[in-house]
């Protein structure tokens, strides 16, 4: 297998430059660097890169547009300075695979992240999972009031339209923790096959085909996500 190929998407020259010697340093090529979210949309259908690593604001088009039309293409890793949670959660439900925010990892932890996010896994910041729990807890809140007593859901009933089991429902929570379907099997006590299936099967009553989109889907703020990556 060869190495890890990764466009590197920043419209700062300064924090481009080191992200592409970190990774070159660390055995990953760089296939490609973009300045601007257009230019990343035309580089990563042109090389086809493992992982592309997307600033949120940039020129032209910036990360949030630029991921729902990369995330068909390739894994997109959101590596930015912004941890307002609308961004979070607006990029992770068009397809983002993970959100990381500079200052909250170390660059042994990026560079495992990168890995990681190739391997399917979904690297995201403590801001990152901060955002979506807390809109997990707004949502669940928001319906509770809203619902008469006697309709109120019981802890073990499907999950609200969605149609999940009480299993997945608490898998889908371990989801949205950041968790990988390890860390899952690990918590419940299950097989890790196992949690594959749960995972598959959520992704199916969602209607999405990611976990970022599952994420977004699950606390009510995705809008029309249609099927991304």
């Amino acid at each position: 297998m060869g190495a890890t190929r990764v466009l590197v998407a920043d419209d700062n020259v300064v924090v481009r430059s080191g992200l592409v010697s970190l990774l070159e340093a660390h055995g990953i090529e760089v296939a490609g660097e973009a300045g601007d979210g257009r230019r990343a949309v035309e580089l990563t259908a042109r090389l086809r890169p493992d992982l592309v690593l997307l600033d949120v604001r940039m020129p032209l088009m910036d990360g949030v547009a630029a991921v729902a039309e990369i995330s068909p293409l390739a894994p997109v890793l959101m590596l930015t300075y912004t941890d307002d949670p609308g961004t979070v959660r607006a990029a992770l439900g068009k397809g983002a695979t993970g959100y990381l925010v500079h200052g909250a990892f170390t660059a042994d932890e990026l560079i495992a992240a990168v890995h990681d996010a190739v391997g399917g896994a979904h690297p995201l910041s403590p801001a990152a999972v901060s955002a979506l729990v807390g809109a997990v807890r707004e949502a669940s809140g928001a319906a509770e009031s809203a619902a008469p007593a006697e309709a109120r859901t019981p802890p073990d009933a499907p999950h609200g339209g969605f149609g999940l089991s009480a299993r997945e429902a608490e898998v889908m929570r371990l989801i949205v923790q950041g968790a990988s379907n390890g860390e899952i099997a690990a918590r419940l006590f299950l097989a890790e096959k196992t949690v594959k299936n749960h995972v598959n099967r959520i992704y199916a009553k969602l209607g999405v085909t990611s976990r970022g989109a599952a994420i977004a889907r699950w606390i009510g703020t995705s809008g029309d996500l249609g099927r991304s990556r």
